[in-house]
């Protein structure tokens, strides 16, 4: 597809370099001719430097003749205007950036007469993952497939997990719930696994099932979820009204610590269920005196990552049972990790993956190869990827013993009827299936036939 994308700023970047590694035609539109050249120059993409409001600039970059438009500016106003004039000019789909939440309900009502076909909001997308997150806390990353039904979620086996020391293959009677594990990250190193596979202490493992199905899995595993009662946020960010009004609703406790007294006084008036605190959530004194060591989580939101990381890190050691850390430089969530910090949100790696999966279940939505769904975990290292099943795909009702795969694909899940299927030797795929594989990012299966030997 040919894809115009106007801002070259970090989420720009990342689409740039996805985007076009999956081969697509990109130009860019940006009005720093020094960042500009370096993104062409670095993607091998071309680059048209001007405004994006400028009719005459997307012009220039064929804008009218273009499958889709991404606006990824800083300006939610720039963004939605460069939507309009691009369907103006006779593009197909347009996507805006739009932060604002005063925006929110205007766009849903105004959306059609605007020609947008998709809008993404960071702070919205990154306060719904971390409330997942608190809603399932022994996880420390969730992804759903099957219209939800089907669910993956990592998990660290401490040294205290029965599951130290065991086979992949006794996974089923030791746990005696229907799940499977379709990844394992150790030092760094990354596993599509078989039941030959061995756990130890130290494995962030991926576990793949029915939602209910984990639930169990995790009480079995003595990871029995603590219902997140009472949060504390850090930082009175636009993700921390849209996390707080989320929680409020769902009868949890929430205190926002905010430094800047005038967005302490606006959060308070918009959020009054709230408690809002105007102090420095940075000084150890106050996390102190504002009952933190009581919380059943932390969320640090402030602009900085690394006090984010700092804080989080704080907040583990005084015993808080789940932290979940906000960070904007998508490069720092490894590194956090190794840090030991639990849980990590980027509001841009969020948006990036978002646009990128909608582009590729459009792509293949038009070429028909039946992908509905990608997502990325193990930082961005393993792909999960839902397909439907047709009546061109190969080896239906073929037993999974005798279908041959390629080497480092997992077929993770069969969703049949809405019954979710972990498969095992006997089972077999048939027309109308979902499936979800799992494989290294590195392979880029685009159709489910490519993934038979």
């Amino acid at each position: 597809m040919k894809i115009v994308i106007v801002g070259d700023g970090k989420v720009g970047v990342t689409l740039t370099e996805q985007l076009s590694k999956e081969g697509h035609d990109i130009v860019i539109i940006d009005k720093d001719l020094k960042v500009l050249k370096e993104s062409v120059d670095q993607y091998d993409v071309m680059g048209v430097h001007g405004s994006g409001t400028s009719l005459s600039v997307q012009r220039e970059a064929g804008v009218g003749e273009s499958d889709l438009m991404i606006s990824a500016t800083s300006a939610d106003e720039v963004n939605i205007l460069c939507c309009i004039l691009a369907r103006r000019l006779g593009v197909k789909r347009t996507i805006a950036r739009v932060r604002d939440p005063e925006y929110n309900d205007q766009l849903v009502f105004l959306k059609e007469d605007l020609g947008l076909s998709m809008t993404i909001n960071p702070e919205q997308a990154a306060a719904m993952e971390i409330l997942n997150l608190l809603r399932f806390p022994a996880a420390l990353k969730r992804d759903t497939f099957a219209k939800g039904r089907v669910e993956i979620i990592e998990i660290k086996l401490t040294d205290k997990s029965p599951l130290c020391g065991k086979y992949l293959h006794e996974l089923a009677h030791l746990t005696k719930v229907q799940v499977l594990v379709c990844a394992v990250e150790r030092e760094g190193e990354v596993f599509i696994p078989t039941g030959a596979f061995r756990l130890q202490a130290g494995d962030d493992i991926f576990v793949t099932g029915a939602s209910r199905n984990l639930g169990v899995l995790t009480r079995r595993l003595d990871l029995a979820d603590r219902k997140i009662k009472n949060v504390v946020l850090l930082g009175g960010s636009r993700i921390a009204y849209y996390l707080a009004a989320a929680l409020l609703e769902e009868g949890a406790k929430v205190k926002i610590i905010e430094i800047d007294p005038k967005r302490a006084d606006h959060l308070a008036e918009i959020l009054p269920k709230a408690t809002v605190v105007n102090a420095d959530g940075a000084q150890p004194g106050v996390m102190m005196s504002e009952g933190l060591a009581q919380a059943d989580a932390l969320v640090t939101l402030t602009d900085i990552d690394e006090q984010n990381i700092i804080l989080s890190l704080y907040g583990q050691n005084m015993g808080v049972y789940k932290t979940i850390t906000k960070i904007n430089r998508m490069e720092y969530g490894e590194l956090a990790q190794k840090m030991g910090v639990e849980s990590t949100v980027s509001p841009k790696d969020l948006v990036c993956h978002n646009i990128v999966r909608y582009v590729r279940a459009l792509g293949n939505t038009e070429e028909d190869s039946g992908l509905v769904a990608l997502h990325r975990i193990v930082n961005d290292q393993v792909e999960a990827l839902e397909f439907a099943v047709t009546e061109e795909t190969k080896n239906l009702g073929v037993p999974l013993r005798e279908m041959k795969l390629k080497p480092g694909v997992l077929l993770a899940c069969i969703t049949r009827g809405g019954k979710v299927i972990i498969p095992n030797g006997d089972d077999f795929i048939q027309k109308g299936d979902s499936v979800i594989l799992v494989t290294t990012a590195d392979r880029m299966y685009a159709e489910l036939n490519s993934i038979f030997a």
